[in-house]
């Protein structure tokens, strides 16, 4: 009997230039059908019965959307998608005057794909004027004493004194502002918060919580939990995955740095409790015997992790692996042909116990399904984050 491994590996060599463009044209063309929709505002974070809200500029996702038109624009370079995406930088910059909604550490989430991706590809002053001060808003919520970031709420409430797996992604603004600005305090910010993370909430059978707390008095880590998973002790499929992409694009800013060694072990664990048809269910106390929804997000992050790992070569065969990932939800997770449906990934979940996105598109799956087509496609291409 073949492993997922081997499966993935077998899968993806379905996996051509054709298929590729061809998945990624229809992408743009949902892109583009969608923001005619949208205007200057944002979709919610998930759809329902397949449709995104149209929203302010309020909640972590939005930049899922900013992100998901720069890339668009840098495949076809039409105007249209640039002049959009920096409609939506202004107004990240205007959240960030006013303060709004940032009581939380997700700042890498909504500035590496909009403020970042733009000057990037646009060399931007404005955009690089929102990077830093986007930095510094994440900046300003680090423990000194635990060394880590605080997640959610207020600075200092006590009971919001904890990390969460998904850092890892919003640590490369950190890093960027240190290079835009000479200033190393951001980098050894980030620094300190990822060998937190990477000795706190990764567990030592390279498993993940979600969510790791700390003695609001003593600064100490105390104990791992979940959010968004089925149990404390359980694996969060969105979780496990955070750390298979994350944990590459730290690592790409910390070139002297050893690679964790558990990371091998990181990714077997996801790939061996992948089911039948290798897309995760949302936690992995499901099984294909004892089955609920099922989250393509996570595949689609988990392929970018692999596509990331593989450019230094710490994960075997993680180029072919995500191949295989990619195939499989581009064959039976993809949305096109779909007329009442505005997502590109279907059979995602944000939040199962609160009944949030469940079966539904959302915005991260979106992004990273196609962020991983456009890795494919161009090896040169250039990240955000």
């Amino acid at each position: 009997m073949q492993s997922n491994e081997e499966r993935l590996i077998e899968l993806g060599k379905n996996v051509t230039t054709d298929w590729l463009k061809e998945c990624l044209s229809w992408c743009i063309h949902q892109i583009e059908k969608n923001g005619q929709r949208y205007k200057e505002k944002f979709p919610s974070a998930c759809a329902t019965n397949g449709i995104y809200r149209i929203k302010d500029n309020d909640d972590w996702t939005n930049g899922f959307w900013t992100g998901m038109l720069w890339l668009s624009y840098q495949m076809t370079g039409k105007e249209l998608f640039k002049a959009t995406a920096m409609k939506n930088v202004a107004s990240f910059q205007k959240r960030l005057d006013d303060h709004f909604v940032l009581d939380h550490h997700d700042i890498g989430f909504l500035y590496s794909l909009s403020a970042v991706a733009g000057f990037q590809i646009t060399g931007e002053k404005a955009c690089e004027i929102e990077i830093k001060q986007a930095a510094d808003v994440l900046k300003s919520r680090y423990h000194e004493k635990g060394k880590f970031i605080q997640a959610w709420g207020k600075y200092g409430d006590p009971k919001e004194n904890r990390l969460i797996i998904d850092s890892l992604l919003n640590l490369p603004l950190l890093f960027r502002a240190s290079q835009l600005t000479k200033d190393q305090s951001y980098h050894e910010l980030a620094k300190a918060h990822y060998q937190t993370l990477l000795n706190t909430v990764i567990r030592e059978d390279g498993t993940t919580f979600h969510t790791y707390f700390f003695d609001p008095k003593t600064q100490e880590p105390t104990h791992g939990a979940t959010h968004q998973g089925h149990s404390d002790g359980s694996i969060w499929a969105r979780g496990q995955s955070w750390a298979i992409l994350g944990i590459p694009l730290v690592q790409s800013y910390l070139e002297s740095s050893a690679f964790p060694r558990n990371y091998q072990q990181i990714v077997k664990v996801f790939l061996s409790g992948l089911p039948e048809d290798l897309v995760p269910y949302w936690d992995f106390d499901f099984t294909d015997k004892n089955p609920s929804a099922k989250d393509s997000s996570s595949l689609a992050i988990a392929a970018c992790g692999l596509l990331e790992a593989s450019k230094t070569n710490h994960f075997e065969n993680g180029k072919e692996i995500a191949k295989g990932m990619v195939y499989q939800l581009g064959q039976h997770y993809f949305s096109k042909g779909m007329s009442d449906n505005e997502g590109l990934l279907i059979h995602g979940v944000y939040a199962f116990s609160e009944g949030k996105g469940v079966d539904e598109p959302n915005l991260w799956g979106d992004y990273f399904f196609m962020e991983a087509l456009v890795r494919l496609l161009d090896p040169d291409w250039k990240k955000y984050w």
